[in-house]
């Protein structure tokens, strides 16, 4: 397999050299990504075991920017070569073919795919789909379900007890730091999983664990990932390990709980949650593995999940445009409040939101398209907490026209014509975000069982709380800017107001002698750019219509001091002294308890 390196003299005039030369340059790009790539992945175990969580939030950023930062690096070289040569699609269509010869026995051949056809995309600016040039295929993929087990799993089998067999994977596992209480640790894994078999499976029989060989980093935890077998059934088991100072200063890892059924691990797979750092040299054999015990999370989601975000897109996108072959219902607007600064529409069948910027806005919104956009990297950049819905970017896609509800395509001609054109019988959309489709809070709490409604009226407490305490200021509180998920969690996904926490200054409202500045509708003091009044929540924090006030009570019983400054100046002091709690994938109650916790601080896990 060629080293990557492109050849250095090319004939414009021959286009058979400039393809050549093309191939070597995207390959030799590819090639840079991918080390970069797995370099800071393989920093993940480092910064693990000497808890550098600093460096750890700063590789993730670096590593989410290396793809695009690679492909306008190799666009930048290929433009004024290619500009040069008669016959420009000629030679790519060439240069495509030897592409693909060169990466066809790359175990990472669907990465090195994308990578073609992102820099291919800027290349020629594709709108929708180039069959030309592209390395096009929407028809069905093989993927690995991690079979190979010398590259990808070990096997476990049961021969001494659960709590021997725990013991002897989690010692399979090298952190570089020793365990503060291994056997401990084991026997507590062991009792939940015998719990487990005995409650779902009604039976001890086990066929076997498979547990992938590497593990996935995320913030401050190291995750042990396989899954449980016995005859035709599966499930998820997750081992999740902590780092710290444990009772009397000592330093080691202790496993904080096991996680044991499908809906425990998808939310560890949650998108909304940063990407993981998991080093493998086979990402389709990870992803099948990871496929095979949670049945309902897409592949796009997974890929991305690993930190394949733009393999993610690439699949969502292919997903995308199978399904719209196979289906016929309309594009329409999505369900939930409109807003004033994004249009919102979703095909019902797909699980998918779309988000165009809108031309204006009107007041009171006082931003820019651009300040939007920052503020949708800002939290592609952040650690989501479990709190706000991951988002991927998308330019020049293309749809049917008579897919679109008419209606809405006459509101985005008309408020999102800077971004939406129609094309003959194509709508063209120059830019949009996408995101995992969710239940409007807001009609949530009013559809809903008031149990249901209840349970997801104190979560949106806990998500404002656990926003803030990651050093997110949502800018707007209301329900209709919130969503819940599947799983019950309340999870944040209107950004065009987000900013830091710390960037606020919350303020308490300044008493007046006069009764007629309490009449007026504007405030009567000084207020500026940043300045934030808690005491004022009450007034647009209160539920919809059609919500029985009891659970308004409730609320305000729980979670009263969200109305109160001093906690917001109390969350601003913690992360100005940068203590910031830990936000765990799973519920506090499955934490195992013991005395002197590795790391007491937790986020309200949803």
């Amino acid at each position: 397999m060629s080293t990557g390196e492109p050849v250095t003299e090319i004939d414009p005039a021959d286009d058979g050299d400039v393809a050549a030369w093309i191939a070597d340059t995207v390959y030799a790009g590819y090639v840079e990504f991918i080390a970069t790539f797995q370099s800071l992945t393989r920093r993940a175990a480092t910064n693990f075991s000497s808890r550098s969580w600093p460096t750890q939030d700063a590789d993730a950023v670096k590593r989410l920017s290396a793809h695009t930062e690679v492909v306008q690096k190799t666009v930048a070289e290929i433009h004024p070569h290619l500009r040069a040569t008669p016959d420009r699609r000629g030679a790519w269509r060439t240069a495509r073919t030897s592409y693909r010869r060169r990466i066809t026995q790359r175990s990472d051949l669907e990465l090195a795919e994308t990578f073609f056809n992102s820099v291919t995309r800027r290349i020629f600016t594709t709108i929708g789909v180039d069959n030309d040039v592209e390395l096009r295929w929407f028809g069905a993929s093989t993927l690995p379900r991690g079979l190979d087990r010398s590259e990808t799993f070990g096997t476990w089998t049961r021969t001494r007890g659960s709590a021997a067999m725990v013991e002897a994977i989690l010692e399979s596992y090298d952190f570089g730091v020793p365990w503060v209480d291994l056997n401990g640790d084991a026997r507590r894994a062991g009792a939940r999983l015998d719990a487990f078999l005995l409650d779902s499976w009604d039976t001890l029989d086990l066929d076997g664990i498979d547990m992938l060989d590497t593990v996935f980093y995320r913030n401050k935890g190291a995750y042990l990932v396989g899954r449980l077998r016995h005859l035709n059934r599966v499930t998820p088991v997750v081992f999740p390990v902590l780092h710290g100072e444990a009772l009397h200063g000592e330093e080691g890892i202790q496993l904080d709980t096991v996680l044991l059924t499908e809906s425990q691990a998808s939310r560890l797979f949650s998108f909304t949650r940063s990407y993981f750092f998991v080093e493998t040299p086979k990402p389709a054999a990870l992803v099948g593995f990871c496929k095979s015990m949670l049945p309902m999370k897409s592949i796009s989601e997974l890929y991305t999940s690993v930190g394949f975000n733009q393999h993610g897109k690439t699949t969502l996108y292919r997903s995308l445009y199978r399904h719209m072959q196979n289906s016929h219902d309309k594009i329409v607007r999505a369900r939930g409040t409109p807003g004033m600064v994004m249009s919102v529409f979703t095909l019902v069948s797909f699980n998918v939101v779309f988000k165009v910027i809108k031309d204006r806005f009107d007041p009171p919104k006082n931003t820019t398209r651009q300040a939007v956009r920052d503020r949708y990297r800002l939290v592609a950049q952040h650690d989501r907490v479990g709190r706000m819905v991951d988002a991927h970017e998308f330019e020049n896609l293309s749809f049917d026209r008579d897919r679109f509800d008419p209606d809405l395509l006459e509101e985005l001609l008309t408020e999102a014509a800077l971004t939406v054109r129609v094309e003959d019988d194509q709508v063209v959309i120059s830019h949009v975000y996408t995101e995992r489709q969710v239940y409007p809070l807001n009609l949530y709490l009013r559809e809903m069982s008031a149990d249901r409604a209840e349970a997801a009226a104190l979560d949106w407490g806990c998500a404002i709380k656990d926003l803030a305490a990651a050093n997110i200021w949502p800018g707007d509180l209301f329900t209709k800017n919130f969503g819940v998920t599947r799983h019950g969690s309340v999870v944040f996904y209107d950004y065009d107001e987000i900013t830091l926490l710390d960037e606020c200054r919350f303020r308490h409202i300044p008493q007046s002698d006069d009764h007629e500045h309490e009449m007026r509708s504007t405030p009567w003091f000084a207020v500026e750019p940043g300045d934030v009044f808690p005491e004022q929540f009450p007034t647009f924090m209160s539920f919809p219509s059609g919500v029985p006030s009891e659970i308004w009570e409730r609320f305000r019983t729980v979670h009263g001091d969200l109305f109160t400054t001093d906690f917001w100046i109390d969350v601003q002091g913690r992360l100005a002294e940068h203590d910031v709690p830990d936000f765990y994938p799973y519920p506090d109650r499955l934490r195992f308890r013991r005395g002197g916790p590795l790391l007491p601080k937790v986020g309200s896990a949803p």
